[in-house]
């Protein structure tokens, strides 16, 4: 007997990748080489040094896939498939990568799939904050971290420029701000109550991009900015100054659960049969394709 499906949960707005130039337009030429080396200055100063598996949430073209040597099975998840293809492409067919198309607001992954989850200039995206980070507690491990990033509204330049009354809106104030749709920044302290309402607890924070400016990135080298940003980066213990965050928390400890990957977004089932083109649910009976190398839980099968 196949298993009811409830009315779907209305879907916030997201942000779709789908098709566009991201990886050429905004990381090509070497314009945010100091953003990129800042990054990964950060990501690898909070990243468990080794693990089973790990999940990326909005992995994109893979950008940070080789940081994730040390883990046996990497997960790289978007909601655009074009762009986890061209991860494949730069990645090639290393058994290690699962490519997976998804919605985070309803993760196609099993309960505690993942002992680590990554999300870097992703949150910045998404318009309900807290059911994003409960599907996130809800796929960790018990005790398992995650390291995420996000965009600060409470940065120095932010701060001077509305002091000098050349902005409107109030780096001060908790409340995120969407400059531009789907585009939000936030305010450290909003950020965190809604890590700890997510039952998430706060082991470390780094201040990253101090000199995220282009006149200091031609006259310095991203280098040299890069080698002193990652030296300052701890001080966001005390200072969240820069226009980026990144911070390590834990989930709560949990009773074991089952075990295994995938999870229908549809219906909720983590028992998905696998067969030669993609995976069936057998609690309602949908199938999800595997399309060249990508599960897509964005498209079921007819």
């Amino acid at each position: 007997m196949k298993q009811r499906i409830a009315p779907p949960e209305p879907q916030p707005s997201i942000c779709d990748y789908e098709g566009s130039s991201y990886r050429t337009e905004f990381w090509g030429g070497g314009r945010r080489e100091y953003e990129d080396l800042a990054e990964r200055s950060a990501l690898r100063a909070l990243l468990p040094p080794a693990g089973q598996r790990l999940v990326e949430i909005g992995a994109g073209f893979g950008r940070l896939a080789d940081l994730y040597a040390a883990y046996r099975e990497v997960v790289l998840l978007d909601y655009s498939k074009s762009i986890l293809r061209e991860a494949q492409e730069r990645l090639g067919r290393d058994p290690r990568f699962v490519y997976v198309a998804g919605n985070i607001y309803d993760l196609p992954l099993a309960d505690q799939a993942a002992e680590t989850v990554v999300l870097v200039r992703v949150i910045h995206h998404i318009q309900d904050v807290p059911r994003a980070l409960a599907e996130i507690t809800r796929v960790l491990a018990g005790r398992g971290t995650l390291i995420l990033e996000y965009a600060s509204k409470h940065h120095l330049k932010a701060i001077a420029r509305y002091l000098l009354r050349a902005q409107a809106w109030s780096p001060f104030a908790l409340q995120p701000y969407e400059f531009v749709p789907l585009n939000f920044n936030f305010h450290p302290a909003w950020m965190e109550a809604r890590l700890r309402e997510a039952g998430l607890a706060m082991e470390a924070t780094r201040a990253v991009s101090w000199f995220r400016s282009p006149v200091l990135k031609r006259a310095v080298g991203a280098g040299r900015l890069a080698a002193l940003d990652r030296r300052l980066q701890p001080l966001g213990r005390w200072l969240k100054l820069t226009p980026s965050i990144f911070l390590k928390a834990r989930a709560p400890a949990k009773e074991a659960a089952p075990g295994g990957l995938f999870r229908c977004p549809l219906c909720r089932s983590q028992a998905l049969a696998a067969h030669p083109h993609g995976l069936t649910c057998q609690g309602c009976g949908q199938g999800w394709p595997l399309d060249d190398g990508i599960y897509d839980f964005k498209t079921p099968l007819a």
